[in-house]
């Protein structure tokens, strides 16, 4: 469920929106189906708890068209979430809350990712300017689902992409305005949260040195 979360105009929230599958665990063309075939990804869980010490609140957005093609029923997803912010807990870090999308491609809804509906919920439920938002997943759809609700997008390598070389991945990521690409959600939580480091080092009129080896491949 989500988790209330309190924020003021002047400091707003800091969110951050990851894909599931091939973004925080390994994809799977089966459907996750159960809490043993949830295989988190080398590095993931730690990411999003360091993104969590340094003020990013996150929150998941998935399609899970298993459900309505009867793969899983909501009480298998439901244990597959709670164990996965049980695993986040032994690390450090949590999800403030899990949106996801039941339907089939087929049953044409407006919330079935790459289209921007789900993200919109986001949006809402917590009350932020989605243009401030950056959205992380493993797949050309996920890049179009955050250019369609505004969302900043960024690419993590995964093997959902398959075994692509860098110049076939800048491909991929160039369909979409605006692309980051970084080799692990490791890289990504590495580079933003150097970023926001250097952001108020320069607001307070200090220097701070590029970070280095943060794995931003653009």
């Amino acid at each position: 469920m989500p988790i209330r979360t309190e924020h003021h105009a002047n400091h707003p929230m800091k969110l951050v929106i990851l894909g599931r599958d091939g973004t925080l665990n390994q994809y799977r063309d089966d459907h996750v189906k159960s809490i043993d075939e949830l295989q988190p990804l080398p590095g993931a869980l730690e990411a999003v708890a360091r993104l969590n010490h340094a003020g990013w609140h996150t929150v998941m957005a998935t399609n899970q068209p298993g459900i309505g093609r009867g793969l899983l029923d909501m009480a298998s997803l439901n244990a597959i979430h709670i164990r996965l912010n049980q695993m986040l807990a032994e690390k450090g870090g949590r999800l403030a809350a899990a949106f996801f999308c039941p339907h089939t491609p087929e049953e044409g809804c407006d919330c079935r990712k790459p289209l921007p509906g789900l993200v919109q919920q986001i949006g809402d439920r917590f009350g932020v300017d989605l243009s401030t938002v950056h959205m992380v997943g493993a797949s050309l759809g996920d890049l179009q689902t955050a250019h369609a609700a505004g969302c900043i997008p960024h690419l993590v390598r995964s093997e959902r992409l398959g075994a692509l070389d860098d110049a076939q991945l800048a491909a991929v990521a160039a369909q979409v305005p605006g692309t980051r690409v970084h080799a692990s959600l490791s890289a990504f939580a590495e580079t933003l949260i150097q970023k926001d480091r250097r952001v108020k080092a320069d607001a307070r009129g200090e220097n701070m040195s590029p970070a280095t080896g943060a794995g931003d491949l653009t």
